[in-house]
């Protein structure tokens, strides 16, 4: 295709509320070498997406300070992590054969080449995203899953939410025939750990509130504890022997309330602060049990790729709550940061 064409395209131009985002036209990028192009069928939105825009990461000794996801970021920048579409053009040195092939992209820029590497950048943050009509990506962070019986819009939400959770239970260890507490269980990333805590074969209790609890039961929970009541007492009761993984997006007062729940040797993975960064808890709690308290940010490339076997499979089913044109990209951040919505929110440029 010709690159020198435009497209349409929503970028940040610095870090703010919804007024901050543009609708612009501006160049089809071109793949360098070892790249590829991709038009995008559709874009999922993240809580990142909101913090990258408000610049509410923070910097280490510096909490209150305006951030992208590792740091200053370049403006303008279009935003948008979760990319599935087609590939349409290749830069030097990729196989052309990836042509016209179906694709879900990796956001995570890693610190490493190895299978184990850590994310250190994002697209959508560190380089530009999805809310386009085309992205390049790296050949090797493309994955082809022409094969799935997955929508684009399913796919498309795989990425961020998914990487996230599938790293936590990873990191966390999570074996079949264990029992996984879900914080924030009918968000993103809180219902794709429902899903994939239930196809690992884990007994999941996952915590919610008012509407959204049916919808999370549907996800897969064995058990649905009311954020409204008394957690740790719920807990108990719907898991007498304790807990094994907490897989934790909420953080705040849950941590020092939780970890008593956990069984000798238990997990508390965090990968969000939902309900606060700053946490307090029993250190007797930790050592005395052997428990551990393990971050999570996003996955590592071989997390990725468990996820995309699974995507070509279709084993989790993506919900989509709902889906905007490219161009109410602030509206659909408005419906996003509202958090009334259970499932994933997308967009179609």
């Amino acid at each position: 295709m010709n690159t020198s064409q435009l497209m349409r395209a929503v970028r940040i131009t610095g870090h703010g509320g919804p007024e901050v985002l543009e609708l612009a036209e501006v160049a089809v990028p071109a793949p360098e070498a070892g790249e590829v192009l991709v038009r995008v069928g559709a874009v999922a939105l993240n809580n990142t997406d909101l913090w990258t825009r408000e610049g509410a990461y923070g910097r280490p000794g510096d909490p209150g300070a305006k951030s992208g996801w590792r740091g200053p970021i370049g403006f303008p920048r279009i935003q948008g992590a979760d990319v599935a579409g087609r590939v349409v053009a290749v830069g030097t040195g990729v196989e052309h054969s990836l042509v016209g092939r179906r694709v879900v992209v990796d956001p995570a820029i890693y610190d490493s080449e190895g299978p184990d590497a850590n994310p250190v950048g994002l697209m959508g943050s560190e380089r530009d995203g999805g809310y386009a009509e085309y992205v390049t990506a790296p050949a090797e962070r493309v994955h082809d899953v022409t094969g799935s019986p997955l929508t684009d819009d399913q796919l498309a939400s795989l990425p961020t939410a998914y990487g996230t959770a599938l790293g936590m239970i990873e990191r966390g260890r999570l074996r079949k025939g264990e029992t996984a507490l879900v914080s924030g269980a009918s968000g993103g990333v809180g219902l794709a750990l429902v899903q994939l805590a239930r196809a690992r074969g884990a007994t999941v209790l996952a915590i919610s509130s008012g509407p959204k609890i049916d919808a999370v039961r549907e996800a897969g929970a064995h058990a649905v504890i009311d954020r409204a009541g008394d957690i740790a007492e719920q807990t108990r009761a719907a898991a007498p022997d304790g807990i094994d993984v907490a897989l934790d997006v909420v953080a705040g007062e849950l941590v020092g309330e939780g970890l008593p729940l956990l069984r000798e040797g238990g997990r508390w993975v965090i990968a969000g602060a939902l309900g606060g960064y700053d946490v307090t808890f029993d250190v007797r709690r930790l050592y005395l049990h052997n428990a551990q308290v393990i971050g999570s940010a996003m996955h590592t490339p071989t997390h990725f790729g468990l996820l995309m076997d699974l995507a070509r499979r279709a084993d989790v089913q993506p919900v989509i709550a709902a889906a905007f044109p490219l161009e109410q990209a602030a509206r659909a951040q408005e419906e996003l940061s509202r958090r009334e919505h259970v499932g994933k929110i997308v967009m179609h440029p």
